[in-house]
C-alpha cells in the first residue's frame, strides 16, 4: 500500500506546479484571469469529491475497501490522460471536476490499513503510511516541473496517467483485505447512515476533529494553486516550473521527516493534544511567508510548514479509529474525507480572489488565522468536554 500511495501522490502532484501556467498556455489572459481560474480549476475537482467521499466509504465498509481503490486508481488515471488534450479553461475545468468523483484513493487507503490496525498503534502505522503519500509528493512536483520543463505541459499529464494505471495494479496483486466486521461483543457488523451520523454528533470532541479539517485545508490549500505565480514574482521566469516544484516539494521533505514521529508521540501523548499542538505550530509557521523577499526563504518556511502539517493526518485518522467502530469507519471517515473536500473547494478559490484582489502576501495572513482559529476551537471543545465527562479517548 505505500508504493501505491507513493504514486498516486506523486502522480498527482507532478501536475500541480504548472496547473496555472497550463492555464495561461491556452490563451491570452490576463493576469488577474489566471489567478482566479487557477483557483477555480484546482478547487472543482473537490466538488464532486466533496458529494461522493461518504458513498464510497459506505461502499466500501460493505464490499470491500481494495475494490474502491482500483475503480479510483482507474478514474484517475484516464481524467488525467484526456487533460493532456485540452484546448480551453472550460475542458481542463470540467476533468478536473471528473477527476474528483475518483479523488479518495489516499483517504480510501488510510480507512483501509486503519481497520487492519490495533488501536493502540494506529499512529504509529498511519503515520508509516503517510510518509508513501508524502515521498510521492515530495518527488512529484520537482519530477513534474522538471518534465514538463523538457517536453511540455500537456505531455507531461499523458505521461503521468501512466504511473497512476501502476498504482491501481499494485492494489489489485499486492494488497489482501481481511474484513473485520466488529471488534467487541458490544459492536454491530453494519450501521445505518443515521446511525453512522448519530455517532458522531454524539462525540462533541470527534466532530470538532472532523469541523477542524475543514478550516485546516482551506488554510492549506488556499495557497496551493497560486504557489507558482508567488514563485514567479520572487524568482523569475527562468525555469519556473522547476523551482515551483521545490517551493511544493520542500513541504513534503518536512512531512516526509515528521509524520511517523508525530504518529508516535501522539500514540502515547493522546491524538487531541498533538492536534492542537500542530494547529498553532502551522499558524505560527505559516505568518512569515508574508514577508519573503527571495524563493530561499519562502523554501525554508514550507519545509517548517511540512514538519507541522505532517503530524495532522496520521494523528487525526488514528483519533477517528479509536472513536469510531470498525463496521462504520469507511463511512465516518467518508464524512471527514468530505469535509475536507469541502475545505479543498472554498480555500483554492478563496486563495486565488484574495491574491487577485489585494496581493499574495495577504493570503498568508488569512491562512496563519485560519490555523490558529482552528487550534484554539479544537482546545475548547476538549476543555468543555473534560467538565462534563472524566474521561475523553484518545486525549
Amino acid at each position: 500500500m505505500w508504493f501505491a500511495n507513493f504514486f498516486i501522490a506523486g502522480s498527482i502532484t507532478m501536475v500541480l506546479p504548472f496547473l496555472s501556467l497550463y492555464i495561461e498556455e491556452l490563451g491570452n489572459y490576463t493576469e488577474s484571469y489566471v489567478q482566479t481560474w487557477s483557483g477555480w480549476v484546482f478547487g472543482i475537482t473537490f466538488v464532486s469529491a466533496f458529494l461522493c467521499s461518504p458513498i464510497w466509504g459506505k461502499i466500501g465498509d460493505k464490499y470491500g475497501r481494495k475494490n474502491i481503490l482500483i475503480i479510483s486508481a482507474t478514474g484517475l488515471a484516464l481524467s488525467v490522460f484526456l487533460m493532456g488534450f485540452v484546448t480551453s479553461v472550460w475542458q481542463l475545468f470540467l476533468l478536473r471536476l471528473f477527476m474528483g468523483i475518483f479523488t479518495g484513493f489516499i483517504p480510501m487507503s488510510q480507512a483501509l490499513i486503519s481497520t487492519q490496525t490495533p488501536k493502540n498503534i494506529a499512529g504509529q502505522v498511519l503515520g508509516s503510511l503517510q510518509t508513501g503519500s508524502i515521498t510521492g509528493s515530495l518527488m512529484g512536483p520537482m519530477l513534474g516541473g522538471w518534465i514538463a520543463d523538457s517536453i511540455g505541459y500537456a505531455t507531461t499529464f499523458q505521461y503521468v496517467s501512466i504511473t497512476i494505471v501502476l498504482s491501481a495494479l499494485i492494489v489489485f496483486f499486492g494488497i489482501h483485505e481481511q474484513r473485520i466486521k466488529k471488534e467487541g461483543d458490544h459492536e454491530k457488523t453494519s450501521y445505518q447512515s443515521k446511525e453512522v451520523l448519530a455517532h458522531i454528533f454524539k462525540h462533541p470532541v470527534l466532530l470538532m476533529v472532523m469541523i477542524v479539517s475543514l478550516f485546516v485545508q482551506i488554510a492549506h490549500f488556499s495557497i496551493q494553486p497560486i504557489l507558482s505565480l508567488f514563485v514567479g514574482d520572487l524568482h523569475g521566469p527562468e525555469n519556473l516550473a522547476l523551482f515551483s516544484g521545490i517551493a511544493f516539494s520542500a513541504a513534503g521533505l518536512g512531512n516526509l521527516m515528521m509524520a511517523k514521529q508525530w504518529g508516535k508521540i501522539a500514540d502515547r501523548l493522546g491524538y487531541v493534544k498533538i492536534l492542537v499542538f500542530l494547529l498553532f505550530m502551522a499558524g505560527i509557521v505559516y505568518l512569515p511567508a508574508a514577508f519573503v523577499t527571495n524563493i530561499w526563504q519562502l523554501v525554508v518556511l514550507r519545509f517548517l510548514l511540512g514538519v507541522s502539517i505532517g503530524g495532522i493526518i496520521p494523528v487525526r485518522t488514528a483519533y477517528i479509529r479509536q472513536e469510531a467502530p470498525v463496521a462504520m469507519q469507511g463511512e465516518v471517515l467518508g464524512y471527514n474525507t468530505s469535509i475536507r473536500f469541502l475545505g479543498n473547494i472554498i480555500g483554492p478559490a478563496m486563495g486565488g480572489m484574495i491574491a487577485g484582489a489585494y496581493g499574495f502576501s495577504m493570503v498568508f495572513f488569512v491562512t496563519s488565522a485560519l490555523l490558529v482559529i482552528s487550534g484554539s476551537l479544537l482546545f475548547m471543545a476538549v476543555n468543555k468536554n473534560v467538565t462534563s465527562t472524566k474521561h475523553i479517548p484518545g486525549y
